[in-house]
């Protein structure tokens, strides 16, 4: 957690209005937390500071993209990022995060680090159900693909039509236990 010091906004020297600051999040920027559902990220985050006489506002703005493997045909693929985040910052006795868009922090802080909302709104970003776009268009030439086809229930039920025909005699006494009739 050492190489998060760069995300740590010194916010009491600053002038009441709009700060903007920028960050550029790689793989080295994940690795403080162990983090690796991707095989390589690059996204660019845009943080408005609005600073008030009671509060201040952050306002994440987040695009790029992360490099995933496609949860059907582990084939990899460029997922385009988006996010955004507003988080209110309060000053109050003691620190309180318990609210999701609002945290307070003990008066005579100075400082605020933004890493961990920068982590977790890119992580939020990313789908849970990742698919490769050329399995959505139809286009993805893949054996995996062509294996899950083979086994799907549609298969088997038109395949079912026949296999009526060739029951083996034991199970045809059972469908004289059919009640429903």
């Amino acid at each position: 957690m050492k190489n998060l010091k760069a995300y740590t906004i010194q916010f009491v020297g600053l002038k009441q209005g709009e700060h903007h600051f920028e960050y550029d999040i790689d793989d080295a920027f994940f690795e403080n937390y162990g983090y690796d559902d991707f095989n390589s990220i690059a996204v660019k985050v845009d943080l408005q500071l609005v600073k008030k006489p009671t509060l201040m506002e952050f306002i994440f703005h987040m695009h790029g993209k992360a490099n995933v493997n496609c949860d059907l045909t582990n084939e990899p693929y460029d997922h385009p990022i988006e996010g955004n985040y507003t988080l209110v910052v309060k000053f109050g006795e003691e620190y309180n995060d318990e609210l999701e868009d609002i945290l307070i922090l003990p008066h005579g802080e100075y400082e605020f680090n933004v890493a961990q909302y920068i982590y977790e709104t890119t992580v939020l970003a990313l789908p849970k159900k990742r698919v490769h776009p050329k399995v959505e268009d139809g286009m993805m030439d893949s054996e995996i693909l062509d294996k899950l086809e083979e086994l799907s229930i549609e298969n088997d039920e038109k395949s079912g039509a026949d296999k009526d025909e060739e029951i083996d005699p034991r199970w045809e006494k059972l469908k004289d236990f059919i009640t429903d009739k």
